[in-house]
């Protein structure tokens, strides 16, 4: 076996180990069940929950990330799965999910320090479900993720 050959199969293994790689999320209660039960992981991607978004949400993301100059922040500056920079999800709900063909929409109720509801839209995508939005329509300033990286959906 030549070098490159090995090199590529022990890439492919370690790909095909890990765990949030491995898994096809073969219902949304099952991908946000995942989601919410995520610590961290090592940089795969313009997101530590890459592994559970879309690709195009994933793009979007990347595109703000090529898109700020170095030292600023860039359109995210919280974690959009708790609403917020620091905290924990705690006292989980996620609600029955709309299916309409290949996407799905529900809501995620938990607490981070006061309720928080937010809205998840998923898509289909590779044998699984992807996160492909998630929205805080609350408070003062309501949000969508993919409004915030300047999706015009």
């Amino acid at each position: 076996m030549r070098l490159s050959d090995l090199l590529l199969s022990l890439a492919l293994s370690a790909v095909i180990a890990s765990p949030v790689f491995a898994t096809n999320y073969k219902t949304p209660k099952a991908l946000l069940q995942a989601l919410y039960a995520f610590n961290t992981a090592p940089d795969t991607g313009p997101s530590p929950y890459s592994p559970f978004f879309s690709d195009h949400l994933n793009d979007l993301l990347q595109a703000d990330i090529d898109n700020t100059p170095d030292g600023e922040a860039g359109a995210i500056d919280f974690d959009p799965v708790i609403a917020g920079q620091d905290g924990e999800a705690s006292d989980l709900n996620i609600g029955q999910p709309i299916l309409l063909d290949d996407r799905a929409e529900l809501e995620v109720q938990f607490r981070n320090g006061e309720e928080v509801t937010l809205y998840y839209t998923l898509v289909k995508e590779h044998g699984g479900w992807k996160v492909e939005d998630i929205a805080n329509q609350q408070g003062e300033e309501p949000w969508s993720l993919s409004a915030l990286l300047g999706d015009a959906q």
